[in-house]
């Protein structure tokens, strides 16, 4: 541009923009007037089959600016955070009798209840040590960002493995107890006309979660509130119950001697009743499993409605409450009525208190069933956090450089899709390699959690030590002791129940370490090759000479688009190679080039005796540029085909070619495509297209064509107008401008979100250049000598004032006074 340029106004300083006005006023360079916004609409194109099949399963798209539409409020955060540590109940207690009662028979009842307020001090001091994470951490929390900001980022991946670890086999083991509530309910389902559905059913229950948690955040609370309170009001109404009746003496003590309970023991002496320190530790790791899931809160703040430091704190204290009176309710009830637990695991020790508390009239039958469907729902929904939390921390750890790039894209509907397909496949190995028995599972179930708690805690006490804030020394104090203790029974697990299985994670834990340690190792050498003389080489001087061979292999449509497209480069020297292999087909192809009249472009045949395609091009291109100056470009026609299939049946010698050629200096393969259509149905189909359209009802074939693509047109404008959130400007954006109504030499105010930013090289133009749009338009903001602006990126809110005018074609603000609103990062954080 030449001539005058107004002089710079400080952005967003309340100054008013300058007028760019017609000849005879103030003028901005180069201006050419737009009376209307130009159209957010693009290009009509249609989608494919895979992609409507996704819109069909999974809804139509959430786009970014809908990320603070999908946060949740303390009820649905509840319901989705929680169903995993508050369904633990459920089996809590069972788990402990399992190993108390083949040992001290009787005994056993009198041993759960000190065990059990042993379990419950843990979760005290658990969820005093996570209130002051959530205080502190409160975009990302969890024990991974604790770790990694106090201690770094490698000792911050032993909590990630721990928490991987846990979040996969939850999804296992409360699936699994779910199918055992079931199966208590409906015992045909075990020795039924189809056999033991054990598997099927909780194979068929991960994938309903699968599909439930990639339809995204706010579906996923929708479907799974229902069933935590459901499972809060049954069980604690029999708990209640329970208490009325021993009130009043009327709850009774059964027998244990019944077909399929697990072996009986007889009691000793002495305060433990004759079982050993280890049985005690044992039932307590097992019992230990009730406190999973209580880290869901943290690693899930960033999902709540602001403030989220205050609604996850108060829904972890619910939460924490609500899972003490149930666990402490159920053990009770267990030792007041002596209710067993079976080998198979079926009938529970829930569904028992059920009928001892209510009775066998038919009422009470009806109960038994709302009680046991309740449970059903709850166990299957808890497994429900791990679809939550492992995907964000999977996401988090993958921004570090720990896990690969591609579990940190987001989905369809905003959800974590990668994270969510990862764990769903390991989940599905567990269960079909355990036959889905929570026994089994049990003993890999807490490690990883309370290896997080002890993590947290450590974390928080060097947070302390380093900051020495407010009653610093007690918080020092309440950390601390969380730490040591839940080390303690990390220590307990690996120990005590090692041989049945918590050898797996013993072994598997260091390795997943050493080998996120190793990734992260080869993502960082990747980028310093990548990052090294990347500035210097863009800048490097230009060869002197620019060469293009083309590969040919035979005389066909691929070829002739990489022979056209060659053309289009304008090298200094243009070759077409084929390397004879088979001397008849090399003869072939000379005859049909001569024949063809293609003179003008000489074919080269080269020798090649050995074979190998691959390494004749290297030489071939190691010779061409061994000068030191001359560019070469290896054009290599590849064929594309719709269906995959169709792709087993070719070989990629394209793809091995360009590998090998690129490593060399100054050599670049492209890979020039060729699409072929699909099968049988694809031919008849452009048979149909050619004769209805030569045709005497190709006119109206047309016409329907026209507006069918109309039609699309007009549900992309809808989805691009559902898209765009103007709630989310809040009073900032009342009487506000629609970007569409913006006229030329009038002042305007409009609000919208950048959807691009114009990055200037350091000798270019001093101008920041950025599009807004709406729902109804677009529009060209222009910062005159400013490079870059904080907090003007893609995807940031703004509101933005001043005279509309035209800048290089296109309608424009110059130097607008704008406001912030928030920026792309005002979604759901990854925690």
């Amino acid at each position: 541009m030449t001539g005058e340029v107004d002089p710079v106004i400080p952005i967003g300083s309340g100054s008013v923009a300058p007028d760019l006005s017609p000849p005879g006023a103030r003028r901005v360079p180069d201006v050419r007037w737009s009376p209307s916004a130009t159209p957010a609409i693009g290009i009509d194109l249609p989608e494919t089959l895979r992609y409507r099949l996704k819109n069909k399963l999974l809804g139509p798209p959430l786009v970014n600016e809908q990320l603070s539409g999908e946060r949740l409020g303390r009820p649905s955060a509840l319901g989705v955070l929680s169903p995993d540590c508050i369904s633990s109940s459920a089996y809590g207690t069972e788990e402990m009798l399992t190993q108390l009662v083949p040992y001290v028979g009787l005994a056993a009842f009198a041993l759960v209840v000190p065990i059990t307020m042993a379990i419950l001090g843990v979760l005290f001091f658990v969820t005093l040590s996570y209130l002051e994470v959530i205080q502190l951490y409160t975009k990302a929390g969890g024990s991974y960002v604790v770790a990694r900001e106090n201690f770094g980022p490698k000792v911050a991946q032993i909590a990630a493995v721990a928490l991987l670890i846990d979040y996969t086999v939850t999804v296992a083991v409360q699936t699994s107890a779910g199918t055992a509530a079931l199966t208590s309910a409906f015992p045909t389902l075990l020795h039924g006309p189809f056999g033991n559905l054990t598997v099927p059913i909780t194979v068929a229950v991960v994938l309903l979660l699968l599909y439930g948690n990639l339809r995204g955040i706010r579906e996923a609370g929708k479907f799974f509130a229902f069933p935590t309170y459901f499972f809060i009001a049954s069980l604690g109404l029999v708990v209640v119950a329970g208490y009325v009746k021993k009130a009043l003496g009327t709850l009774q003590v059964h027998s244990v001697h019944h077909a399929g309970t697990v072996p009986i023991g007889h009691p000793g002496n002495g305060l433990l009743y004759g079982a050993s320190f280890i049985i005690i530790l044992r039932s307590f790791a097992n019992g230990g499993s009730s406190l999973t899931g209580l880290e869901a809160i943290s690693n899930g703040v960033g999902s709540f409605r602001e403030p989220t430091a205050r609604h996850a704190r108060q829904t972890l204290v619910v939460m924490s409450s609500v899972l003490a009176f149930l666990v402490l309710g159920v053990t009770l009830i267990a030792h007041w009525t002596h209710a067993v637990p079976y080998v198979a695991g079926s009938p529970t020790v829930v569904s028992q208190e059920v009928h001892y508390v209510l009775g066998t009239s038919p009422v009470a039958q009806v109960l038994f069933y709302v009680v046991q469907f309740a449970t059903v729902l709850i166990l299957y929904t808890g497994g429900n956090t791990s679809f939550n939390g492992f995907p964000f921390l999977a996401s988090f750890v993958a921004e570090d450089a720990y896990l690969p790039k591609q579990l940190t894209r987001r989905g369809h509907r905003l959800a974590f899709s990668n994270g969510i397909i990862v764990l769903t496949v390991v989940a599905l190995a567990l269960i079909l390699a355990t036959g889905a028995q929570v026994d089994s599972l049990v003993a890999l179930y807490a490690i990883g959690v309370f290896t997080g708690f002890a993590m947290a805690g450590a974390g928080m006490v060097k947070h302390h030590l380093d900051a020495r804030g407010e009653h610093w020394r007690r918080s020092v104090l309440i950390n601390g002791f969380s730490a040591v203790l839940t080390a303690f029974i990390v220590l307990i697990f690996a120990t005590v129940k090692f041989k049945e299985g918590a050898w797996v994670v013993v072994l598997v834990g260091p390795l997943m370490y050493f080998g996120l340690i190793r990734l992260h190792r080869q993502y960082v050498d990747e980028e310093q090759q990548l990052e090294e003389g990347a500035a210097e080489a863009a800048e490097a001087p230009v060869l002197n000479r620019h060469t293009v061979i083309v590969l040919v292999d035979r005389l066909d449509m691929a070829t002739a688009r990489a022979l056209q497209y060659a053309r289009t480069l304008h090298p200094d020297e243009l070759r077409a190679v084929h390397f004879a292999i088979d001397p008849r087909e090399s003869a072939e192809l000379e005859a049909e080039w001569s024949r063809l009249g293609l003179t003008r472009l000489p074919l080269d045949v080269e020798e090649c005796e050995d074979r190998r395609l691959t390494r004749a091009a290297l030489e071939l291109a190691a010779e061409t540029v061994a000068d030191g100056q001359t560019e070469l470009t290896f054009l290599l026609p590849r064929r594309g085909f719709a269906a995959g299939w169709q792709r087993v049946l070719h070989d990629a010698t394209a793809d091995h070619i360009a590998d090998a050629v690129g490593q060399l200096a100054h050599v670049n393969a492209t890979v020039v495509p060729y699409q072929l259509t699909g099968g049988w149905f694809s031919r008849r189909r452009e048979w149909r297209r050619k004769t209805v359209e030569t045709s005497a009802e190709g006119q109206a074939v047309r016409a329907t064509r026209a507006a069918r693509a109309a039609d699309r047109a007009s549900d992309r404008e809808a989805a691009v107008k559902a898209s765009f959130d103007r709630t989310a400007f809040g009073e900032r954006g009342r009487g506000t401008t629609p970007i569409g109504e913006a006229q030329w030499r009038t002042r305007v105010r409009v609000a919208g979100r950048i959807k691009s930013v114009r990055v200037q090289p350091r000798a270019g133009t001093s101008n920041l250049e950025c599009v807004l749009v709406d729902d109804s338009g677009k529009l060209l903001l222009v910062f005159q000598g400013r490079r870059r602006i904080p907090g003007i990126q893609p995807g940031a809110r703004l509101v933005v004032e001043g005279m509309v005018g035209d800048w290089a074609r296109r309608q424009a603000i110059l130097n607008p006074d704008y406001e912030l609103i928030a920026g792309p990062e005002a979604g759901v954080e990854p925690t």
